[in-house]
């Protein structure tokens, strides 16, 4: 038996864990860290681990994973809250980008419509956790400003979700694109109907488990079982498998439960498959063919991808009479792009919807995204000193 693999994911698990404490000891995002090794492991450095089909399924595994748990942190009682303004900012958070990247790629880079409808796709995603850290840092998370952020986060995923489903079965079917529009938006809406039907017979019954079993280790198996299937179930209706899993993380938040299931779920994410998943975009960047194009490329799309989610964003909560600082500050907390971007990107390259030689740019611009966002935001809560006469 070939076991050459197992010294593979060695090195990936190795090389992410030490760049991530790394990343983590100067005050950067553990996931930048993560994908130096990708790179530095891959065909742009020393090429010691390839791109293989034993990678990129516990790559999928680990994107599933990645959702599920984005899922189970979702806060419906927080997200009440402020639920009006963050869905104003993630709908003008999702347009603004959207019709940006599909205008640079369809008029700049001439890229076929539905391929630049795809890079416009990408710049929609927020990533959530490195806004959290930045805001948890500052003390400001539990303000209006953060709770907005949070919830037109969740509400910013769900859209983009949605959209990936929607381009995948433009992408595969055949036909009138509004029939296939409509059909798939028909499976959408089927899914999610048959998805909280079940999903509150799930939520009950894990409810009466934990009851019964308490802190077992049969509740967090339960729980990845049907993660899975449902990941599996939202592909036979045409849909993303990370639909299906967000969806379960969903049916499964705000449970006496979830913290236990998290806890248990996350120490199988973070310490095997989210690293794997994280180093694999790194290994399959390569800068073969880079070439001036691809620099303007870059420049191009970083600047929309900060500038689009902060008018955005800021819009958004402008209109739901924040001030402008405020407006300014939940804008540049949805700037930032990270591992959603990531997810995005790589279901592009694998559903056929994006050329490749825009893939290596596009980690670059969320690697930058990533590193700016925090920056951006501490300078947004900077309170101007009163000089005294």
């Amino acid at each position: 038996m070939e076991s050459a693999y197992l010294l593979k994911i060695a090195i990936i698990l190795l090389c992410t864990k030490l760049l991530s404490l790394g990343t983590r000891k100067i005050k950067l995002p553990q996931v930048i860290g993560s994908l130096l090794a990708g790179v530095i492991l891959g065909p742009v450095c020393f090429n010691i681990v390839d791109a293989n089909q034993t990678l990129d399924v516990l790559a999928e595994i680990g994107v599933i994973l990645i959702m599920f748990n984005a899922g189970m942190e979702t806060d419906f009682k927080q997200m009440k809250k402020s639920i009006k303004v963050s869905f104003a900012v993630a709908s003008l958070g999702v347009l603004f980008p959207l019709a940006a990247g599909y205008l640079l790629a369809r008029t700049v880079f001439a890229e076929p419509t539905l391929e630049s409808i795809f890079l416009g796709v990408i710049l929609t995603a927020t990533s959530l956790s490195i806004t959290v850290e930045a805001l948890n840092e500052m003390g400001k998370l539990k303000t209006p400003v953060g709770s907005a952020i949070l919830g037109a986060a969740v509400i910013d995923d769900i859209i983009g979700i949605i959209a990936i489903s929607i381009i995948i079965s433009v992408k595969r079917a055949s036909g009138s694109i509004l029939f296939v529009v409509g059909t798939t938006l028909g499976k959408i809406i089927a899914f999610f109907i048959l998805s909280i039907a079940v999903g509150l017979l799930i939520h009950k019954l894990m409810i009466w488990i934990y009851k019964k079993f308490e802190k077992k280790r049969r509740i967090p198996i339960f729980s990845l079982a049907f993660c899975l299937l449902l990941a599996f179930l939202a592909e036979q209706f045409g849909i993303a498998d990370i639909t299906g899993a967000y969806i379960a993380g969903l049916v499964l938040c705000n449970m006496k439960a979830t913290e236990y299931i998290e806890g248990k779920v996350n120490v199988l994410s973070y310490m095997f498959f989210t690293p794997i998943f994280i180093a694999s975009i790194g290994i399959k960047t390569n800068t073969n063919g880079f070439d001036m194009t691809l620099v303007i490329f870059v420049a191009l799309f970083l600047l929309i991808a900060v500038f689009s989610k902060i008018a955005g964003g800021g819009l958004g909560a402008f209109l739901c009479k924040f001030s402008f600082k405020e407006s300014l500050q939940i804008g540049i907390g949805m700037v930032s792009r990270g591992e959603v971007a990531l997810i995005v990107a790589n279901i592009g390259i694998t559903a056929g919807l994006m050329n490749p030689s825009f893939f290596s740019p596009i980690v670059i611009v969320v690697i930058l995204t990533t590193l700016i966002a925090p920056l951006l935001l501490r300078l947004a809560f900077i309170e101007k000193k009163l000089s005294r006469a």
